[in-house]
């Protein structure tokens, strides 16, 4: 018995072993390739990327920036900070530097939004986002404000911001109900509301069921329904309409009823 718990305890601590070696091992390979970030803040792009090359890492230029103390065409932010441990093929962002400000903001309010952004790109400046709002009484396509604004100065980035107006969408009404109601009211109603009366027909007569069954089991022919010349008039009651009762309409919209 006691042979048989040697070896067991013997197997045991060879995995325990075995295990401690791996992990090790996989801690110096993780670690093995991490480097340092270097400081790039004050080079070029170029001297930048031929510092990290050794490294295996990269530079990425995301944005450019103003700055009246960091020299045009130098990096001016990087991200990850110097002394960050990153593996090995980490890309680092950075921000050039454009220099101090020299190009002065345009006033683009009241001109178009094309005209706006020909006269931004026209300096060498860029238009960031273009926000839109519905002012009633307002022209469409018309520049309302801008950011920064006009001849601003200590700009941080190249970039435009535009509220331009658009065209209101059109009002929206939800149709009531005209069923059983005299054509006469309901027309005065649609005028004040801003609505059309469109076409205004006389419904067919309704058919006695009782009779009809009563011929059809006789055999005897269906009795002719007399033509009526019967116009509509103000007073008479509206027993369809279009569009539907419920339905969404649009200011100016034309409905249509059967009456009798």
């Amino acid at each position: 018995m006691k042979p048989l718990f040697r070896f067991a305890m013997l197997a045991l601590a060879l995995v325990v072993v075995a295990l401690v070696s791996a992990l090790t091992a996989m801690r110096f390979a993780i670690h093995g390739q991490e480097v340092q970030v270097p400081a790039v803040i004050g080079l070029s792009p170029a001297d930048a990327e031929r510092s990290v090359a050794g490294l295996g890492l990269q530079i990425e230029v995301e944005r450019q920036y103003y700055s009246p103390s960091i020299p045009e065409g130098r990096i001016m932010t990087q991200m990850p900070l110097p002394g960050t441990k990153v593996r090995r093929g980490w890309q680092l962002r950075v921000a050039q530097s454009m220099g101090p400000q020299r190009v002065s903001i345009p006033d683009v309010t009241k001109e178009s939004e094309r005209a706006a952004e020909l006269n931004i790109r026209r300096r060498g400046l860029e238009v960031a986002s273009t926000a839109e709002i519905q002012l009633p009484g307002m022209p469409a396509d018309q520049v309302l404000a801008q950011s920064p604004p006009a001849n601003a100065s200590q700009v941080a980035a190249p970039k435009t911001s535009l509220l331009v107006t658009v065209t209101p969408d059109a009002a929206t009404f939800v149709m009531p109900n005209f069923v059983g109601q005299p054509l006469g009211s309901v027309s005065r109603t649609l005028q004040d509301a801003g609505f059309k009366l469109g076409t205004v027909s006389m419904a067919p007569p309704p058919v006695n069921s009782a009779a009809a069954t009563s011929m059809a089991a006789s055999n005897a022919p269906p009795a002719q329904i007399p033509s009526t010349s019967q116009q509509p008039s103000p007073a008479s009651i509206i027993v369809t309409q279009w569009p539907a009762a419920g339905q969404k309409v649009s200011a100016g919209a034309v409905v249509n009823f059967e009456v009798r």
